[in-house]
């Protein structure tokens, strides 16, 4: 039997979790070091993986397939893509940055008197977040994803209510008041989507008799499975709400900026460029190939909330106060360019949406921590509190400026390019929808550049005039992440040569063809 590279790239953080935990309470700097080394173990596994797979090849490789509940079908059922390849390579790679940035979070929960021992449990939890969201990126059992997708749920839960953002400008009682907030609203959106989703798996294993992705679409292309368009709609449905909130797509996305808020930074990017990503890939792997004649159905409406969230979410980032606010609706807004370029049903906007799915990721891991290394600097997230900031901390301020010019897609970083991509395929088939979602682009320049002209321009505020500039161990975090943006900004092909062939396969699926050029090509001999 050839070695389980999957099992084992999702087992090593788990069991690195449970290691992490049982730490003595003594131990702390053991438990943070145990932490970042097993998060660097899987990244080398992810590698492996990332070099054994074969672009171009069978639909999903590195398969693994056992029995698991006999009785109701289900089986532990692993396999990968080039959009999965390319999911796990992003959330192996932004642990090890996220534990690196939060090497502190937990220090101010500790006392002497507590048994409790939060730093064992903060760097356990994220391992434990790793290994679930992996393993969801690499499952094609539909029951086994959910369970996934549910349980990566309870340790967010505590990461964002337990190990909150100390910098608030209430009282001590407030803050804990709004984290408390904002994990339960966070729990309950994504709650009441899972046990929707819940409803709609056990309808597709009633109608399909399977919870295997493979065999459900096997079927359908054989024409064995005969799905009624009411019954294939309802399902859909059911998916794509669940997907929807994760997302997060407006209406369903009030829950981001209080997470993204009340969580310390690196949990924030925990949230958004790696959680929520589930929710996306999930809507090309599982909408998609299970239902693709709803997916065509659904399409017009799913456009509009997509350019809704674009404009929507770019709208309240612009009038932000708080600076995490303002990236959690700036994430809102890209969230959107996403979707969009899923449901143009184009080979360019489904290439460019994975792309940018990765190129979101680091972008807002790079801006999102240099603004929690800003605020645990000055005590404060909000704008007006800074001032003068790249007089007394250049790098810093620089590093700011790289993250900042990457989120508003700036040519030669790396969101660039998925955004013209997406952009492109959008207006080949949908061109009012093109147009009107470049607003977004004009409004990210607008509030990215508002954002560092009054934090890090202007006169130097008194309570910044002593600010230290970047550490050693925060250079260690933001260098990696700004070389990856300029990279893949000039030459993302390494990528695209991953995701195109899975791109393809999933537009054959929904039997959609790129639209034909309006204006014909001439023959190169009769130009002449």
């Amino acid at each position: 039997m050839s070695f389980p590279l999957l099992t084992a790239t999702a087992a090593l953080p788990a069991l690195g979790a449970i290691a992490t935990a049982a730490v003595p309470a003594a131990r702390r700097t053991a438990a943070k070091w145990l932490a970042l080394l097993v998060s660097l173990a899987t990244l080398v596994l992810a590698a492996i993986v990332l070099v054994r797979f074969e672009p171009g090849g069978a639909r999903y490789q590195l398969t693994e397939s056992h029995a698991w509940i006999k009785d109701f079908g289900v089986r532990y059922e692993l396999g990968v893509d080039g959009i999965a390849v390319a999911m796990l390579a992003l959330t192996a790679l932004l642990i090890p940055f996220v534990i690196l940035a939060g090497w502190h979070d937990a220090d101010p929960l500790e006392t002497k008197s507590s048994r409790w021992r939060p730093t064992q449990g903060f760097f356990a939890m994220i391992l434990a977040v790793e290994a679930m969201v992996i393993l969801s990126f690499e499952a094609t059992d539909v029951f086994l994803f959910y369970i996934l997708f549910e349980a990566m749920l309870i340790p967010m839960y505590f990461l964002i209510g337990g190990f909150g953002d100390r910098a608030h400008s209430g009282t001590d009682e407030n803050a804990a008041a709004q984290r408390s907030y904002a994990a339960v609203k966070f729990l309950l959106y994504n709650l009441v989507g899972g046990l929707i989703m819940l409803a709609a798996v056990i309808g597709l294993y009633v109608v399909a008799g399977s919870f295997s992705l493979t065999e459900i679409a096997d079927a359908r292309a054989s024409g064995q499975l005969d799905m009624a368009t009411s019954t294939e709609r309802l399902l859909f449905l059911g998916f794509f709400f669940a997907f929807a909130v994760k997302a997060p797509l407006w209406p369903l996305h009030t829950w981001l900026p209080n997470a993204m808020g009340e969580a310390t930074a690196p949990v924030a990017v925990l949230i958004t460029a790696v959680v929520d990503k589930v929710g996306t890939f999930a809507m090309l792997r599982f909408c998609l190939q299970l239902f693709p004649e709803a997916s065509k159905w659904a399409t017009p409406v799913i456009l509009v909330l997509a350019l809704i969230s674009i404009v929507y979410g770019a709208l309240l980032a612009v009038g932000q106060r708080d600076i995490k606010r303002l990236v959690a609706y700036a994430s809102i807004s890209h969230f959107g360019f996403i979707i969009l370029g899923i449901f143009a049903m184009t080979s360019q906007g489904q290439s460019g949406a994975t792309l940018y799915m990765v190129n979101h990721g680091i972008s807002t891991a790079a801006l999102m921590l240099v603004a929690g290394f800003l605020i645990s600097r000055r005590g404060s997230r909000l704008i007006a509190d800074y001032g003068g900031v790249q007089k007394v901390a250049p790098v810093l301020a620089g590093t700011f400026l790289i993250g900042g010019l990457a989120t508003l897609s700036l040519p030669g970083l790396a969101p660039f390019v998925s955004e013209f991509l997406v952009l492109v395929g959008t207006y080949s088939r949908y061109p009012v929808a093109g147009i009107i979602a470049t607003f977004g682009i004009v409004l990210a320049a607008l509030y990215t550049l508002v954002l560092y002209q009054r934090t890090m321009t202007g006169p130097v505020k008194a309570e910044v005039s002593k600010m230290p500039d970047l550490r050693a161990r925060e250079l260690a975090v933001v260098a990696p992440l700004i070389a990856l943006l300029i990279f893949l900004g000039v030459f993302p092909k390494p990528l695209t040569d991953i995701i195109n062939p899975a791109v393809e396969q999933t537009m054959s699926d929904v039997q959609q063809k790129d639209p034909q050029p309006t204006v014909p090509i001439q023959n190169a001999e009769a130009a002449k």
